[in-house]
């Protein structure tokens, strides 16, 4: 991937002059079946953009209230546009029409506009779960029927293609705008892709613009993206190996249990018995171990599985994770 950066053709992105950004953009709008879509720094980025595309201040998006753009983006939709945000609770976090039937609004001076639903595939807060392809093709036509814009966060998208065998076109065509990333399973150090209409993109690029995410000589990250995009993508079922691994040393360890019963993609969250004490805690031992985990609740843990782990690496932290849970219950 290096090499590739380093033998780059590049060109100045902010007057788009960049060939390689080009090739990736045309790579990333060939993959989803889109007629465009636009390079950007951060996954971050990309949602934003893509929820100011379909919303003006005094609207309102309807979102899972687990996803990543409610609880991981700072408010920004707030922040910076003035946009309002109504979360779903679903079992499962899986949103259905019965949970958004009474979720749009009125067309009342006193209320919001409701103008978009936000989806999220892979589901990170939900251990990496693939979003049921049924699912979003009941929720989307539910929402077109009734004016809504939809937006992909597909942060984790190459996850759910590898994971369920469903070409990444087949998940974005229900959607208006999608955002993949380059920066998670594919191993890039920066970049995502927001994919839309050709009016959608023009606008984007203004929005990355305005929002500090012009960049010159781009294709030298562009390349990262594409090296990524060849060689990453199938072998991010060895991660799902790799999680589902860690999950079975889980599964035999008392006092801690799976958050989720199955392990589809490359996220594992457990939770941790009060009696072990808190999951910052435990985090923090295994750090101690040499492995890094994120306490996302009180009691709850992530751990992801990326290319610099191997299937030693699983292994050994399931080793290590049993002999913390020993030490915590004596």
């Amino acid at each position: 991937m290096r090499a590739a950066m380093t033998a780059a053709e590049v060109g100045d992105d902010v007057y788009d002059e960049d060939p390689t950004v080009h090739r990736l953009q045309e790579r990333i709008a060939d993959l989803l079946a889109k007629p465009a879509a636009l390079f950007v720094p951060t996954g971050t980025m990309g949602n934003q953009i893509g929820v100011r595309l379909h919303c003006l201040p005094g609207d309102e998006l309807l979102c899972d209230a687990d996803c990543h753009i409610f609880n991981h983006e700072q408010g920004a939709y707030a922040q910076l546009f003035g946009i309002a945000a109504r979360s779903i609770v679903a079992a499962g976090n899986v949103m259905q029409v019965s949970h958004l039937e009474d979720k749009v609004r009125a067309d009342d001076v006193h209320f919001p506009r409701t103008r978009l639903l936000c989806v999220e595939n892979t589901h990170n807060r939900a251990g990496g779960m693939v979003y049921p392809l049924a699912e979003v093709e009941r929720i989307c036509s539910w929402a077109a029927a009734r004016g809504l814009a939809r937006h992909l966060d597909g942060a984790r998208l190459f996850n759910a293609v590898v994971a369920s065998g469903i070409p990444a076109r087949d998940w974005a065509r229900h959607f208006d705008t999608v955002s993949v990333c380059f920066s998670k399973g594919l191993g890039a150090p920066v970049g995502s892709a927001l994919a839309g209409s050709p009016e959608a993109i023009l606008q984007a690029r203004r929005l990355r613009k305005a929002l500090g995410g012009g960049w010159r000589q781009a294709g030298v990250l562009a390349a990262a993206a594409l090296y990524g995009l060849d060689h990453h993508v199938e072998r991010l079922a060895e991660d799902h190996a790799h999680a589902r691994l860690f999950a079975a040393a889980i599964g035999d360890c008392a006092g801690i249990e799976l958050d989720r019963p199955h392990v589809e993609t490359n996220i594992v969250i457990f939770r941790i018995d009060e009696r072990l004490g808190a999951a910052a805690d435990f985090c923090a031992r295994m750090v101690r171990r040499g492995v890094r985990m994120s306490a996302i609740s009180k009691q709850k843990v992530r751990a992801v599985f990326h290319l610099d782990v191997s299937r030693h690496d699983a292994e050994r932290a399931g080793d290590l994770l049993a002999d913390v849970v020993e030490e915590l219950a004596r």
